[in-house]
């Protein structure tokens, strides 16, 4: 059964770095894309980041310079790093995995910003 396991969320001022990193267990064949969305309360799921296996990458315009994604094809797992945060970023954090055409979720991981 395939999984994506998160990790790295948490409360930090703002301004702070938090780095998320999510881990496909379960599955023989690496990820295709891995990607990173977030939903704030009130609001739709948005896309933050993704990248494929070849390491193309993908940002939502308004986080460009601030969140880097990337991935360790090995560990068939992808990172997030988040540079500056401000209170706008608080959301739960979910990461998105595509293997042999099918779409996987992890569980989100909150990460709250604090002014």
């Amino acid at each position: 059964q395939v999984q994506l396991v998160e990790s790295g969320g948490g409360l930090v001022q703002a301004g702070g770095s938090l780095r998320l990193s999510c881990r496909v267990s379960g599955s023989f064949f690496s990820a295709n894309a891995m990607g990173w969305y977030r939903q704030a309360p009130g609001k739709q799921r948005e896309l933050v980041a993704v990248i494929n296996y070849g390491g193309s990458t993908n940002y939502a315009d308004s986080l460009k310079g601030r969140f880097t994604i990337s991935r360790d094809n090995a560990k068939n797992t992808a990172y997030l790093q988040m540079n500056s945060l401000n209170p706008e970023d608080t959301a739960v954090y979910y990461c998105n995995a595509e293997i042999r055409r099918t779409n996987y979720w992890g569980q989100g991981t909150q990460v709250t910003v604090s002014s």
